[in-house]
């Protein structure tokens, strides 16, 4: 006589036949049935004691899982739960590790991007995975790469963009550290450098193009800042304080009104002579450290005629009350390359590269200045806000040279007037 369950036991023609929803019971026993939605999709499901505890565990749908292998993995699951295991866990442990490179960067992006210092560095670091490293390693399961997948990626790119293909390198191990700590990968890291890539990629330094701002000769100092002085718009008095502070593009884009001190207050009670201070909060720094500089005459004069907008906290404003973008900025600097050319004259180029200067590149130009006129290199370095020594130097280092900064940048600004400056003095070279 036939078991009531063995009569019970589906067919592969039922499994393939039945529309009408519901839960079709194997009856071999392992608790194994069929699910049959409303919308006609069919899953298989295991209903099962796992340490005292019912649990369902998913086993695929047919036809992709047929009858046969359905039954085969719920026999081996009732085992596993019989001697004490837990299939439900092991399944989804599995299923954890075969998540994709592409997942990992979006799991990676959503836990340490906020560490960053700005929108515009988080877009950029995800861009450059996004183009170069995607593409090779995106669909990848991250247990599944090694060192000539992270090779296969790495080398069109590091001869001809060392720099470039440098990043992307430490971007790519990054993610897949954080996939092996979250245990979704064993092993080394095949994009570590030490002990692995060193061996099988030239040393960056030994390939790497030094990649320059293109900057403005000290000759053409003078014509460009008159040039830029007959400039219209916000960007170009934007332009105009960049070049005084020798601040970064995004340092001038992001400042607001309570990062400057006018130093009214502190002399209205006396005849002292005020002495203003622009103060970068640290969360606004390439090295994440506060940054004070000293504001000349010229760089009050300049945030003293700009206009204020309600509902918008930025000095510098765009038209929208927003941040000024960086190629607006950028294009103040084009427009009068292009206003040079078309009056024939070559322009505002780099000595050296023979392109056009960008904004950037007037840092390269004060430090030239800052070093022809004698200026300590600490102090220039300190102005550019550049690290300066070891961390047991940093750490000796406590005094920002601010008042000292002061007269040279005191100095750049009558330079940038068509001066002649020394480190102490300023000699007119076009009479009183």
């Amino acid at each position: 006589m036939i078991p009531e369950r063995k009569r019970n036991m589906l067919t592969a023609r039922f499994v393939d036949t039945v529309a009408i929803p519901g839960k079709y019971h194997d009856g071999g026993g392992t608790g194994l049935f069929l699910r049959v939605l409303p919308s006609g999709s069919r899953q298989w499901v295991q209903r099962i004691v796992i340490h005292g505890k019912r649990r369902e565990i998913g086993l695929g749908s047919p036809p992709a899982i047929s009858l046969a292998t359905a039954r085969k993995l719920a026999i081996e699951n009732k085992g596993k739960a019989m001697l004490g295991g837990d299939p439900l866990s092991e399944k989804h442990a599995e299923k954890v590790k075969r998540l994709t490179f592409a997942e990992c960067l979006t799991g990676y992006a959503e836990a340490k991007l906020s560490e960053f210092r700005s929108e515009k560095h988080r877009k950029q670091w995800v861009s450059l995975l996004d183009r170069l490293a995607l593409p090779v390693l995106g669909r990848m399961q991250v247990q599944d790469i090694g060192t000539k997948d992270v090779l296969r990626m790495l080398e069109p790119h590091w001869q001809e963009r060392t720099v470039t293909a440098k990043k992307l390198r430490g971007q790519v191990e990054a993610v897949l550290t954080w996939a092996t700590v979250k245990g979704l990968r064993e092993g080394d890291n095949p994009a570590a450098w030490r002990g692995n890539l060193k061996e099988l990629l030239p040393a960056p330094g030994k390939v790497a193009k030094a990649e320059h701002h293109p900057a403005l000769a000290l000759g053409d100092v003078a014509r460009w800042w008159a040039a830029l002085s007959e400039r219209e718009g916000m960007a170009a008095r934007a332009l105009e304080f960049l070049t005084l502070t020798a601040a970064r593009s995004g340092e001038v884009r992001g400042l607001t009104w309570d990062e400057i001190d006018f130093g009214e207050a502190a002399t209205s009670a006396t005849s002292a002579t005020p002495k203003p201070l622009w103060t970068v909060p640290a969360s606004r720094m390439k090295n994440g450290k506060p940054h004070r500089v000293p504001l000349t005459p010229e760089a009050v004069a300049v945030l003293r005629a700009l206009p204020r907008l309600d509902g918008s906290p930025y000095v510098f404003f765009a038209p929208r009350g927003g941040m000024l973008s960086d190629m607006t900025i950028s294009a103040v600097m084009r427009r009068m390359q292009e206003a040079e050319e078309k009056a024939g004259r070559s322009g505002f180029l780099d000595p050296q590269s023979r392109k056009a200067a960008v904004p950037h590149g007037l840092r390269s130009t004060f430090r030239q200045w800052a070093a022809e006129q004698g200026y300590p290199r600490d102090m220039a370095e300190l102005a550019l806000a550049h690290w300066q020594g070891s961390e047991v130097e940093r750490a000796y280092q406590r005094s920002d040279m601010l008042e000292q900064r002061r007269a040279m940048a005191a100095a750049w600004a009558a330079f940038l007037r068509g001066d002649v400056v020394q480190a102490q003095n300023v000699v007119r070279l076009n009479g009183p």
